[in-house]
């Protein structure tokens, strides 16, 4: 991508808007894809907490809500080239959850906190910083901070009143079906021989961020990534109602890195859009280096075991994913139909809110096909 990037401005400036074709777009195509994009709505239903309590992710009495919930708005999306908005759909600046999208979140605060001088190595063994009695020998004593960027952390344990065996088995291909054997038991393997998606493990993780920085998490996000980036202060990041430790004397909520039990990231849009541009960027906005060039090149390499996965950053290598966009891109994905596409090559940026799942990779062709130049 050699093309200059246009920054916006401060929210609530709006979004540098240019006609489709100044940025390389057939504007007949590329209205397809957002009629494509309108007409398939994900058939999860408007209301979140029906979703999660009637058993989507598991049953009782493991589906139990611990952090806020509400119901989800109308689909609705926007597709940036280099920065400056091309096309939109829907209501942008409406705030829903977001789900596991907050995970690619916790791996900007991890990298913040590198670039801290407070997690210098992803490589060094968790427990060395973190003495909560979460790291005990000798299975969780093993485990790295890249471990569980990774998701092959295996960590055992409790935590929120959620043992990590609801998520032992998961297969996101049949998550929500008769068919997922999420919850059965399995043997733990040697951490970092196993790759498997585990929400009570990314919150194991969240916590020990929280014990790094000795501050709430929302509050360093806000202070080192949302401000420098001029998004709103519309979003929230929310924690369980069971979440609060003690820091340094301090009562502090943990926030979870998704929606699963409810509480997690609400956002909209428009600021989602600043963060892919970020990450389009290397880590710099208009100037201003935000996250190390250093970590944004960890945070998307393929794992070992997992060449689709880098640091809690979905990747597309082999075209696997989504076998319309390019082998480059990157995606921070939530359930229920939430994406956030980063296409270095094309220079894309693109945020879908609320589409069917099933619908995303022929949206990404769609789009893709749009593209003249």
């Amino acid at each position: 991508m050699t093309a200059d990037i246009a920054f916006p401005l401060a929210h609530p400036a709006p979004w540098p808007s240019v006609a489709a074709a100044d940025q390389g777009f057939d504007a007949r195509r590329l209205d397809d894809a957002l009629s494509f994009a309108a007409a398939h709505e994900t058939p999860w239903s408007r209301d979140l907490a029906e979703v999660i309590s009637t058993s989507f992710f598991e049953p009782p009495p493991w589906n139990e809500i611990l952090g806020p919930v509400r119901p989800r708005g109308a689909p609705n999306g926007l597709v940036t080239r280099h920065g400056r908005l091309v096309a939109r759909w829907g209501d942008t600046r409406q705030v829903d959850l977001t789900f596991s999208i907050a995970k690619s979140y916790l791996a900007l605060l991890a990298g913040i906190a590198h670039d801290r001088g407070l997690l210098p190595d992803p490589r060094e063994r968790v427990g060395l910083r973190v003495a909560d009695g979460g790291f005990a020998p000798p299975h969780n004593s093993e485990i790295t901070w890249e471990h569980f960027l990774q998701q092959t952390s295996e960590w055992e344990g409790t935590l929120w009143d959620k043992p990590d065996l609801i998520d032992r088995n998961r297969d996101l291909t049949v998550e929500g079906t008769n068919r997922s054997r999420k919850g059965t038991h399995r043997d733990l393997q040697k951490p970092g021989a196993y790759w498997e998606y585990n929400d009570v493990r990314v919150n194991r993780l969240s916590l020990s961020l929280l014990r790094l920085f000795r501050q709430p998490l929302p509050e360093i996000f806000a202070e080192a990534i949302m401000r420098p980036i001029g998004a709103s202060a519309d979003w929230r990041w929310q924690g369980y109602r069971n979440s609060t430790v003690e820091i340094d004397g301090k009562p502090m909520v943990s926030v979870p890195g998704g929606t699963h039990w409810g509480g997690g990231v609400s956002i909209h849009a428009e600021d989602q859009a600043r963060l892919g541009l970020l990450m389009l960027n290397r880590g710099a906005w208009d100037g201003r280096r935000v996250v190390s060039s250093g970590w944004i090149e960890r945070a998307t390499t393929p794992a070992a075991i997992n060449p689709s996965y880098g640091y809690l950053w979905w990747l597309n290598t082999g075209r696997k994913r989504y076998p319309s966009a390019s082998p480059q891109s990157l995606f921070a994905s939530g359930a229920g139909g939430n994406c956030t596409w980063i296409d270095p090559q094309s220079g894309i940026v693109a945020v879908m809110r609320w589409m069917d799942p099933a619908a995303m990779n022929e949206f990404i062709g769609r789009v893709m096909a749009a593209l003249t130049s």
